[in-house]
């Protein structure tokens, strides 16, 4: 069974980004923002309780310490740095679950981060060091060292597809500072094929090998909860999903 997953609790302070309320009914999986690249200790709290009041699982969605560039520009940091930085974000989440009386699903790096571990060890082996703490776990991509590195390491990995980004000819995804609005009956035809064929065509034409274990939406596309309730519809009805 495919799961519907989603980006969320991205707000700050007064600033407000997505509509998680409309989102969260639509869901299986949420990866809650942790401080660094979006969301505070209010919108931590009160983003774990609407999963709560959903019946959403709850994962981790740790990144790069950069606030004021969303997580989706590239630093330069070491591996024990890292790891520390994402003890210090998924232990905070942590806290927040345990005073609802949840526990932690899952791991999912956040942008910039998530790119990185695709493509280099040492920061790959840094999301595996912080998820040896936690034991749960990883979200990735398969044909990337997410997947060879988190299994190598012992660690349960499921694979994402991505129904509002665009994948390169090479299979990697194509990540922007900002998300435009998605084409919701192109992006549910895409997600079945990626579900049924293991294909999805790159923006070069080109055929690409996914696997879709579960599918992620942003929170900050524009049309994300329309998007939401296009693929949940489609998914839903798969002779698997009934």
């Amino acid at each position: 069974m495919t799961l519907l997953n989603c980006d969320m609790g991205e707000s700050f302070g007064l600033y407000r980004i997505g509509d998680d309320a409309g989102l969260m009914p639509l869901i299986d999986v949420a990866n809650v923002a942790c401080g660094f690249h979006a969301s505070d200790y209010n919108h931590m709290r009160s983003t774990v309780q609407l999963a709560k009041k959903h019946g959403v699982k709850v994962g981790a969605h740790p990144s790069l310490p950069d606030l004021q560039g969303f997580g989706r520009r590239e630093m330069k940091i070491g591996r024990e740095e890292m790891t520390n930085c994402l003890i210090y974000q998924i232990g905070a989440l942590k806290g927040f679950l345990q005073a609802e009386g949840m526990e932690l699903n899952h791991i999912k790096p956040h942008g910039s981060l998530y790119g990185m571990a695709a493509r280099m060890e040492d920061i790959a082996h840094a999301i595996c060091d912080a998820a040896d703490v936690f034991q749960v776990p990883l979200f990735g991509m398969i044909g990337t060292l997410h997947e060879t590195i988190y299994q190598a390491r012992g660690h349960k990995f499921l694979s994402e597809f991505y129904a509002d980004l665009d994948y390169t000819d090479a299979g990697g995804l194509i990540i922007t500072r900002e998300h435009h609005a998605t084409d919701e009956a192109k992006a549910t035809a895409a997600c079945l094929r990626a579900i049924a064929e293991g294909k999805v065509t790159s923006v070069g034409g080109v055929d690409v090998t996914v696997r879709a274990d579960t599918i992620c939406v942003h929170s900050d596309t524009p049309n994300a909860v329309t998007l939401a309730q296009a693929v949940r519809g489609a998914i839903s009805s798969l002779p698997s999903h009934r």
